[in-house]
């Protein structure tokens, strides 16, 4: 232990030497540090903008290219370049994302790290602050996005969208359905999972918690993906006229009161299609179960919860965290039976499967795990997550913008 602490030391001492001997090179020098292909853009020779440019993807194995000054760049390997996002972090843990500019630099309460320095590197960097503070340079994962990204509704946790994806068996190409989009979190999951060929539709009766959510996804993909539609309105309403009879592949409801829009998910869903229920309280698991089995439409529903508990790995000092992401919600999935096909029965089921009207008094929204959100605090995180995607997005001249909210 000793003699591995030895070389760290001597590590971080020759970073240091080499980081006082780069401060005093020029820009020119600078860039010809910089491996070949990626000019140092802004300077003579290189590719010049006005503005913010039209965003760019680089294809998956591809070479990424330098853009300019406030172009969103999509990577997945390669070097950093001017305008990609970087998730720096510090000894602590503490994470910080920043999108790096030619002579911009980030800067916390313990110093000041240069984006040149990060710029041309490969992903996982270790950099360092002027004050030899070390972090690590990574590309953000969309886990981390989601848990930071400004939020108008509770978001789905990556450990409850995992299983989303896995229990609802969302495959390229799928054509899907949400109601109740939130902040976005689970609609960029989705987007992943069915690929440029299938296509999403997300339901969503607050108009604010639309925006958030399209503000978020525009903010980590870098533009509006063309499969993907928003619609204000109740999904009882909207996904009938929106969609033909069975023609759709999977349904995820994450909504308050899920049980009122089983019969338009029915019809809606084909044969053999699966709809998933993502509810907070067991009074609402209860109560969808059983409207779910009042249409004798579908298969008997499975319900789950899914806790993750972190461990502490060091020698022989092996234990669970003190923290954990225990409860967050339910899951409850079943599959869309063919026209006229009769549902299996269980040989045992609860003895009481009716409700009455104290029962219904009593699924307040409150209790039911609605969150409560003031208009100054929606508003607040519509500006949040506005701004975040209008620092990436291209100017209204070069691109097609957000578009409204059907």
């Amino acid at each position: 232990r000793g003699l591995r602490r030895l070389r760290g030391l001597e590590h971080r001492a020759r970073l240091r030497d080499r980081l006082r001997r780069g401060r005093g090179r020029d820009p020119v020098d600078r860039a010809d540090r910089r491996p070949s292909g990626l000019p140092h853009v802004g300077h003579a020779g290189g590719p010049q903008c006005r503005g913010r440019a039209r965003a760019h993807r680089v294809p998956y194995g591809g070479t990424p290219r330098a853009g300019c000054r406030g172009r969103v760049v999509t990577t997945r390997r390669g070097p950093f370049v001017v305008g990609e996002r970087v998730q720096l972090t510090s000894i602590r843990g503490r994470m910080n994302t920043v999108t790096l500019a030619e002579d911009g630099a980030f800067h916390s309460h313990r110093g000041y790290v240069d984006h040149a320095d990060i710029i041309g590197k490969p992903d996982g960097t270790v950099v360092l602050a002027n004050n030899g503070e070390e972090y690590l340079a990574l590309r953000p994962l969309l886990k981390d996005f989601a848990l930071s990204m400004p939020r108008g509704a509770a978001i789905v946790y990556p450990k409850d969208a995992a299983q989303i994806l896995a229990l609802a068996d969302v495959f390229p190409g799928a054509r899907v359905i949400e109601a109740g989009v939130g902040s976005g979190a689970l609609t960029m999951w989705l987007l992943r999972a069915i690929g440029a060929d299938g296509s999403l539709l997300s339901v969503e009766r607050r108009e604010e918690f639309a925006t958030i959510a399209q503000a978020n996804v525009e903010t980590f993909t870098g533009e509006r993906p063309a499969n993907w539609t928003v619609t204000l309105g109740d999904f009882a309403e909207v996904v009938p006229a929106a969609t033909e009879p069975g023609s759709v592949d999977r349904i995820v409801l994450d909504m308050l009161a899920p049980w009122d829009c089983i019969e338009a998910a029915a019809d809606a869903l084909a044969p053999g299609g699966v709809l998933c229920c993502y509810v907070a309280t067991v009074t609402q698991l209860s109560r969808v179960t059983e409207a779910i089995r009042a249409t004798d439409g579908f298969t008997d529903p499975e319900a789950s919860e899914t806790l993750v508990r972190t461990w502490h790995v060091e020698g022989l000092a092996v234990r669970p965290d003190h923290r954990m992401n225990a409860h967050t919600g339910f899951l409850l999935t079943a599959r869309r039976l063919a026209p006229g096909a009769v549902p299996l029965e269980k040989l045992r089921r609860a003895s009481k499967v009716s409700y009455s009207d104290e029962d219904v008094e009593a699924w307040t929204p409150g209790a039911l795990g609605e969150r409560v959100m003031s208009p100054k605090r929606a508003r607040k995180a519509v500006r949040q997550a506005v701004a975040a995607a209008d620092a990436q997005r291209p100017d209204a001249a070069d691109s097609q913008g957000s578009g409204p909210v059907e």
